[in-house]
């Protein structure tokens, strides 16, 4: 056999031997747990030749990139490395996100990147098919616009989404009804765009946990509670060894209906003073004395009034009345949960900049395990989380077996 036979089959050897490799390197990869081929091999426990081969396949599928010359990380005083990063003129997916004031369609890359988005739209039809159609269409034309190749479709909504039927089994702030088939739909809308790969339907802020424990400031957590109000309502989630914990049938950490105030507002669940009714940005604006206007999302209103106007007597107080219940919520969470870190989004991160010493005292006065040591409560920190959630349901079945998934053969 010539010199070239020789090292085709050794090149071939090293892959067959790290095959199961794939994946876990190139999630190392678009986490940014392996920025050079140095890590990635001790990561993966593997010999530096598996290593390189295996870098050199996901490079050969389009994933990554492998830089031809090694490079010293900085501060780095070791053996210089080959980096490794994301492609970024790879395959991308497409995240849909719809919620109470609007929808919005994206393009985003491994590494959690969003490579193009959609104008949002602002107004949400009662008919879930003719949403989810409408952001369906325009994350097809933004597809159409790129040029690049789809590995599949997400979607983020603000319901709980039950399993296995991927229903949303109670949309409270939309219109739609109870039980819509969410899952259904979605999918069937991306078929019939042309849009290739597998498409998944999550709710909003399981999926905002998952982004910031995969690229945000959830990195590192074991177990990261997130908890988070957007535009209306309030959501939580639990990413558990970074896994997202959904319970039995999808509907655990509905954080939003615990009571933190017994005679507070009526709550759509039935109840009364819910998190989800005294945390929001609608309970904020009320707290303030303000009368919600049509101009912008009661979101962006109630982070104008605490920016612009936080020396107001009213919106001071109304903010500090509800960190008082949102630390009250979460401390009965820590106590539940121990979690080991937790993350704030929306409105609620707003009032962590607002008062950070006051949550944190309630917290940790209020819980057993706040009082043994604290645990820590940080902001979200990626733009349109819930997007990029929605996209790392895309890419999963990427990470899992990046060859199956493309429908690529193995490099030799």
């Amino acid at each position: 056999m010539n010199g070239k036979g020789t090292r085709v089959t050794s090149t071939r050897t090293k892959l067959e031997r790290g095959r199961g490799a794939l994946g876990p390197a190139l999630e190392l990869v678009h986490t940014g747990r392996a920025p050079t081929r140095a890590v990635l091999t001790a990561e993966l426990g593997v010999t530096r030749a598996t290593a390189g081969a295996v870098a050199a396949e996901l490079e050969a599928l389009g994933l990554i990139r492998v830089d031809s010359r090694p490079g010293a990380a900085a501060g780095s005083q070791g053996r210089p490395s080959h980096r490794l990063t994301v492609d970024d003129k790879g395959p991308v997916v497409l995240a849909a996100q719809v919620h109470a004031d609007g929808y919005r369609a994206a393009l985003v890359g491994l590494g959690g990147r969003i490579v193009a988005t959609a104008p949002g739209c602002e107004v949400i039809d009662a008919d879930p098919a003719q949403v989810i159609g409408s952001v369906v269409d325009a994350g097809a034309q933004l597809l159409r616009e790129s040029g690049r190749r789809c590995a599949g479709a997400g979607l983020a909504v603000p319901s709980a989404v039950a399993e296995p039927e991927g229903t949303a089994l109670n949309p409270l702030h939309l219109a739609w009804p109870a039980g819509s088939p969410v899952r259904q739909i979605f999918a069937e809308r991306v078929a019939a765009a042309g849009i290739e790969g597998p498409a998944f339907t999550g709710n909003d802020v399981n999926l905002a946990a998952l982004a910031e424990h995969r690229h945000g400031a959830g990195r590192g957590a074991q177990h990261l509670l997130c908890v988070a109000t957007g535009h209306r309502g309030v959501g939580g989630a639990l990413v558990l060894d970074g896994r997202l914990h959904s319970g039995s049938s999808g509907l655990a950490l509905e954080v939003g209906h615990l009571t933190v105030n017994p005679a507070g507002r009526p709550c759509h669940c039935g109840s009364r003073g819910c998190l989800d009714v005294e945390t929001d940005p609608l309970a904020f604006l009320a707290e303030a004395g303000r009368t919600p206007g049509p101009e912008v999302s009661l979101l962006q209103q109630s982070r104008d009034l605490l920016r612009e106007e936080y020396a107001d007597v009213a919106v001071r107080g109304a903010a500090q009345a509800l960190v008082d219940r949102l630390g009250l919520g979460l401390a009965g969470l820590v106590n539940i949960l121990n979690p080991d870190r937790i993350i704030l989004g929306g409105l609620h991160q707003a009032l962590l900049a607002a008062e950070p010493d006051r949550l944190r005292a309630v917290v940790a006065d209020r819980s057993l395990w706040g009082r043994s040591g604290g645990v820590p409560i940080l902001p979200c920190t990626l733009d349109h989380n819930s997007l990029v959630g929605a996209a790392e349901l895309a890419w999963q079945p990427v990470l899992d077996d990046p060859p199956a998934a493309l429908g690529a053969g193995a490099a030799v």
